[in-house]
């Protein structure tokens, strides 16, 4: 708080602040600007600790400390009128610039980090893991529990195995793909596609097409490119059916002799020219 141009102690907290050593603001200052190696800003107030014991706040101007403020804390024995500092620190202010809270390498781990050399400890109590030697759903897991001390140690839990479809499913590979969008089939009815074995086999595989995209990685059957093997361009025109053909060397022509119609007797020449023309026929 300011006073005619003067800074007066602010206490911030409902203890009194005590008398002697809220006023020792210039101790408090000189000893901020040999911590800080410079300059010290304005004077913020002070903060009662205890009974004879406040801190002194100054404004930090060091170069990305914006928001920073330097605590001096300084007290007094009972009775007696000298202050001492406790100690001196840089604290981060309501508005100061901070890095990013710290986490752990494994939860600070993204898909591509590893690198050629690197080593990814796998936890104990790695919830995606089961002992080999646990009976699970998965026929996989069940034909392998004879491995014990042999074979794989641990093998993948229901958990991890339902994490890693989910991560397939929603991935590049899943039927949201934008390129399965438009896809003229599906990959589980497609020749290139191989299916993964144990539980996941009925909804993801493997791409074996050179051309595809996804060569080599994993897919959804309900996932599709324009690389399927039932896609056509154009379909082939049909041939046109052959003209009605006819075999006269399997027709016998039979003599028959000629008979007048019904009602009556046919001249002649009626009956020679009927004669004639059944000979050609």
């Amino acid at each position: 708080m300011r006073e005619n141009g003067a800074v007066t102690p602010t206490p911030t907290a409902t203890t009194r602040a005590d008398a002697v050593c809220a006023a020792a603001v210039d101790l408090a200052r000189s000893t901020a600007v040999e911590a800080a190696g410079g300059e010290v800003g304005e004077y913020l107030g002070i903060d009662v600790e205890d009974d004879r014991v406040v801190t002194h706040s100054f404004a930090a101007l060091a170069a990305g400390y914006q928001g920073w403020r330097w605590a001096v804390t300084v007290a007094r024995a009972p009775r007696s009128r000298h202050v001492t500092v406790d100690e001196v620190v840089l604290l981060p202010g309501a508005g100061a610039l901070l890095a990013p809270q710290w986490l752990p390498w494994s939860e600070r781990l993204r898909p591509g980090d590893l690198g050629v050399g690197d080593l990814l400890p796998t936890a104990p109590d790695d919830d995606r893991l089961a002992p080999a030697y646990l009976l699970a759903d998965d026929p996989a897991v069940e034909e392998i529990a004879h491995e014990v001390g042999l074979g794989r140690v641990r093998v993948m839990s229901r958990l991890g195995r339902m994490e890693t479809a989910e991560r397939w499913y929603s991935g590049d590979g899943g039927p949201d793909a934008p390129i399965a969008q438009h896809a003229p089939g599906r990959c589980g009815t497609c020749g290139f596609f191989l299916p993964v074995a144990g539980s996941l086999r009925a909804a993801f595989g493997v791409c074996g097409n050179e051309f595809a995209p996804r060569d080599g990685h994993v897919v959804s059957v309900d996932h599709g490119c324009g690389a399927h093997s039932e896609a056509l361009v154009e379909a082939p025109p049909p041939e046109p059916a052959p003209a009605p053909a006819y075999d006269d060397a399997a027709l016998d022509v039979e003599d028959h002799p000629w008979r007048p119609p019904a009602g009556g007797e046919a001249s002649e020449a009626e009956a020679g020219e009927d004669a004639e023309s059944l000979g050609h026929s």
